[in-house]
Formats: C-alpha cells, structure tokens, sequence
C-alpha cells in the first residue's frame, strides 16, 4: 500500500471534499456541525499528509491549490465508488431500504422535492439525498461519481451520458407587475430595449437560454445585471430592477401572490425541457432506479397540474 494511504482517513477527506464544494471553512463547518478550529486542524492534517498545499487564499477568497484540485477529483470518485458499493449492497435486500444522490440544478429545487414527497409515500425507507447547483458544477458532479443521476435543462455534449427527457420546461420573461407592457400582447423583442435584463452566472442553464434568445433576436441588452440565484433575480424584478428570463417553474409562489407579470414578447416563452442525465457506465441501484423512474412518469402530470393557468 503507498505509504500516504496509510495516514489518509475517510473522516479527513470528508471535511476537504465539503470545504472544497463550499470554498469557505466556516460553511463547512456549519454542514458537518463541527466547529471552523477542527475543520482548519483536519485539513492542516491532510496537507501534512499530502506534503502540499491543498488550499490557497487570495485576499479573502479561498480557492483551490493545483494539487487541491487532483485530490479533490480523486476524492470524490474513490466516494462516488463507495456509495456504489453501499448501493450494491442495498440491492441485495431489495426497495425495502436504500440510498440514491440526485443532483439538482437550482430551478428544479422548486419541484423534485415535492415529487420527492410523493415517492416517500411510498418508499418511506429509502433515503434520497440532494445535491444543488447550476449546470456546470452538475456536469462535474456527474463525471466524478458523486451522483446517481442529475435532473437538469440542457444535457451535457461531451459526456457519455444519458439524457431522457421528463417535461416541458416554459422560460418566459418576467417583469415587475406595473411593467409598461404586462399587458402589451405579441409585441416585438425590441421593444425591451430600454430595459435592464437580470442574468445568472456564467454555467447556468439559464443563462445559456437567455443568451441563445438575444443572438435568435439579434438583441443587445442597453444594460445588463448579473445576480447568482434564481431567489436573487425573483426579488430583484419585484423590486422593478429590471426583467428576467426564467423557469415558469421558479415562479409558482411569485404568480399565485400577483407579484410579478409575464410578458408575452414574440419568441417567448422559450420551450426547453427537463431532463435526467446518468452516466453510461454508472449502474443504478434499486433505490436510484426507482426514483428516476418515478420522475420520467410523475414530472410532466405535476408540472401541468400545477403550471395549466399560468402557460
């Protein structure tokens, strides 16, 4: 066995794959309920162990070092194939019980849990764990074995994976209820030229669709506004800062209360769909496979239910 194997231990790479994911010491702190003193001491530990540096702060950000990176890459596989092991193991006893790891990209952490509800109702035994982010750190997540399966829009192009569609997912433009043209009907893209358009961050799906709708309309924005959440840019349009385009599915609460507008611009809404992503390689267990397909036949009835008086 190489020699640094010997000193690793399963408790030191936990506290570095949570400090790496949250890039904050004190946030992971807060997930694994210790305090930030033993989070600091066990990735010192490992660092000692490693003979490297693993993390790095520049000014108050905290990043990671080149050999964080490859640790951090490894780590997370050599704990995707334990919880495959663990799966494999449930298997052998069955739906009674299990474990499955769905990562979520941040729009559908307004419905999959709710559907996850539904599931429990039935399986109340097996446990599902999610784990949120935009498109980018899902593809990631997926491509290192640290999830069964991710529900997210646009599928990945460089990944042997399989994508199979679950439902319609409507992008439609929302503005502050007073907007000038909440009540406009098929007027034209240009109209909003004035406006300022809130965006997410680079790697969102979100962003990716907002970006091909300005190129088929041959639209610049006069102003832009980049926010990192969906609850950020919600509050913003309801604040009149500006108007968005986002998941009809982010704005079930915001529509039922009246406190926003969709605004019915030629080209809009955006059809896309929802997706589930697994890798090819990656063999489900029971409780994984249960819920996935539980999510391709339960999606797209819920979200309709739910969405008919808004499309």
């Amino acid at each position: 066995m190489p020699s640094m194997l010997r000193y690793l231990s399963l408790r030191q790479l936990t506290v570095f794959l949570e400090a790496a994911r949250q890039m904050s010491f004190a946030r992971a702190a807060e997930t694994l309920h210790l305090t930030q003193p033993a989070i600091s001491m066990q990735i010192r530990q490992l660092e000692d162990v490693v003979g490297l540096p693993l993390f790095e702060r520049i000014g108050k950000k905290l990043s990671l070092t080149q050999a964080g990176e490859l640790l951090r890459h490894h780590a997370a596989r050599a704990f995707g194939e334990l919880q495959d092991a663990e799966q494999a193991l449930d298997a052998l006893k069955g739906l009674r019980s299990g474990r499955a790891t769905v990562g979520i990209v941040s729009t559908a952490q307004y419905f999959v849990p709710k559907l996850l509800t539904q599931f429990a109702k039935r399986h109340s035994q097996v446990d599902i764990q999610f784990i949120a982010g935009n498109r980018e750190t899902l593809i990631n997540t997926l491509r290192d074995n640290e999830i069964d399966f991710a529900v997210m829009g646009r599928p990945p192009d460089k990944l042997e994976a399989l994508a199979e569609a679950i439902a319609g997912n409507p992008h439609v433009l929302a503005a502050h209820k007073s907007h000038p043209l909440a009540k406009a009907r098929r007027f034209d893209f240009q109209e909003l030229r004035e406006d300022t358009f809130l965006l997410r961050e680079p790697g969102s799906g979100t962003r990716l669709v907002m970006e091909t709708m300005f190129q088929q309309h041959l639209f610049t924005p006069k102003r832009t506004m980049q926010l990192g959440s969906n609850e950020t840019i919600k509050q913003a349009v309801m604040a009149g800062l500006g108007v968005s385009l986002l998941s009809l599915h982010a704005l079930e609460l915001e529509l039922r209360a009246g406190e926003v507008s969709l605004l019915d611009a030629i080209g809009t809404p955006v059809l896309r769909n929802w997706h589930i992503v697994n890798m090819n390689a990656k063999k489900l267990a029971p409780a994984a496979a249960a819920f996935r397909q539980f999510l391709l036949t339960k999606t797209q009835p819920y979200l309709d239910k739910t969405f008919a008086r808004y499309r």
